[in-house]
């Protein structure tokens, strides 16, 4: 699936992932391949991008936000971000 993070200022990432977890405002949600559609918002936390099946994770710290799940692209749309080493 398709995966893209957004800010006002710039494109954070964009690629091919096998899954990613985010902070949801009722708690932590995972979205794999083929996942329904969705609307969410986010709160601040990490999203941890998984980038295929060997446990290669790509994480990121950020602030609030939405995500949107259709036809396997993921869009996070946040105030701000940051790649964590």
């Amino acid at each position: 699936m398709n995966l893209e993070i957004l800010t006002p200022e710039k494109k954070l990432y964009s690629g091919e992932v096998y899954g990613v977890q985010m902070p949801g405002i009722s708690g932590s949600f995972e979205v794999l391949e083929k996942h329904a559609p969705l609307i969410s918002a986010l709160k601040a936390g990490r999203v941890k991008v998984l980038k295929d099946k060997q446990n290669n994770v790509v994480n990121f710290d950020i602030q609030s936000g939405f995500v949107e799940v259709l036809n396997n692209k993921v869009t996070v749309l946040v105030e701000g971000a940051v790649p964590v080493e």
